[in-house]
This record gives C-alpha cells, sequence and structure tokens, in this order.
C-alpha cells in the first residue's frame, strides 16, 4: 500500500498542497474563460492537480464508503469529462459547452470540500457550525453554489457569443 511508502502526515501535507494548487489555479484560468479568455497553461495545471486531488483522496484509509470517496468518485469521473471536451475542444462544437461545464463542477467541488475542511479545522468557523448542519455552514455552501452557477453561465454565455460570432462570419465570408 502506498502508505508504506509514504507517512499519512506526508501524504496529508501532498494532498492538501495540490488542492490548494488546484483551486487558485481554477479561481485563475475559469474566471479568464468567463472573460474571453483562453489560460492554456493555467487551464492546464487546473486540470491536472485538480484530477491528482481526487486520485490522492483515495490513497487514504478508509472503511466503507464516505461522502469524501463519493466527492472524490464524481470529481474523478467529471474531469474524464472535461479531459474529453479539451481534447475534443476545436474539432467538435459540443466541447466547448462540455467543458466550461465539467471544469466548472470540478471547481465547484474542490471549493465544496474546502468549505467543508475550513468550517471543521478553523476554530472560528467550527464554532458556528460544529456539526456542519447549521446555518452558517449552509449559508456558505449556498453561495459558493450561487457564485459557481453564476461563473458557469458566464463562461457559457461568452462560448454561445463567440459561437454566434463564428457563425455570421463564416455566412457572410
Amino acid at each position: 500500500m502506498i502508505l508504506d511508502l509514504v507517512s499519512l502526515p506526508l501524504l496529508l501535507t501532498l494532498h492538501v498542497g495540490i488542492s490548494l494548487i488546484g483551486i487558485i489555479s481554477g479561481l485563475i484560468a475559469l474566471p479568464a474563460m468567463a472573460s474571453g479568455h483562453w489560460v492554456p497553461r493555467t487551464q492546464a495545471v487546473f486540470l491536472v492537480t485538480t484530477l491528482l486531488t481526487s486520485l490522492t483522496g483515495f490513497l487514504f484509509p478508509f472503511h466503507g464508503f464516505t461522502p469524501a470517496i463519493g466527492v472524490g468518485v464524481i470529481s474523478t469521473l467529471d474531469l474524464i469529462v472535461a479531459f474529453v471536451a479539451l481534447i475534443a475542444l476545436d474539432r467538435a462544437g459540443w466541447a466547448r459547452a462540455t467543458y466550461a461545464v465539467s471544469a466548472t463542477v470540478a471547481l465547484w467541488l474542490n471549493l465544496f470540500v474546502l468549505v467543508v475542511q475550513a468550517f471543521q479545522k478553523v476554530p472560528a468557523l467550527n464554532a458556528f457550525a460544529p456539526t456542519g448542519t447549521e446555518p452558517p455552514f449552509l449559508a456558505a455552501q449556498a453561495l459558493l453554489l450561487i457564485a459557481m452557477l453564476v461563473l458557469g453561465a458566464a463562461i457559457l454565455r461568452r462560448g454561445q457569443a463567440r459561437d454566434a460570432r463564428n457563425a455570421a462570419s463564416r455566412i457572410t465570408a
């Protein structure tokens, strides 16, 4: 097992570090995409580190199915869709929207876990929501979801506007 080669604290440090890189790069890449800018290296860092976050999460010792495993499975499947859409981006009309949605979902899942961990580990936040079912926790997650829906909609709107301009230029050419 991997824990025979790497200590649990080291695995945790690597997992958290990779996750934070994925979150930061996603918070750069996706808003840039919403404003019409494609930052390929940042997108690549975001996708790879977000996938590594999910995969390293499976290396922790666990007994049975947990919510963390569920999020990891959903995130991994979502990222597979994002990678396929990214590969097809130049060749298929569906790819841009698929990538926009799957990349936004991937970032949201990473941020969702960040909020959960923050409420569990930061004493000031934990005091407001010690079980993770209290209104402050639910409000934070609701605000996060709304922000991600707005971001995803902005990315989709930008892509649709670009597709309409491209179609119009093909017709007039």
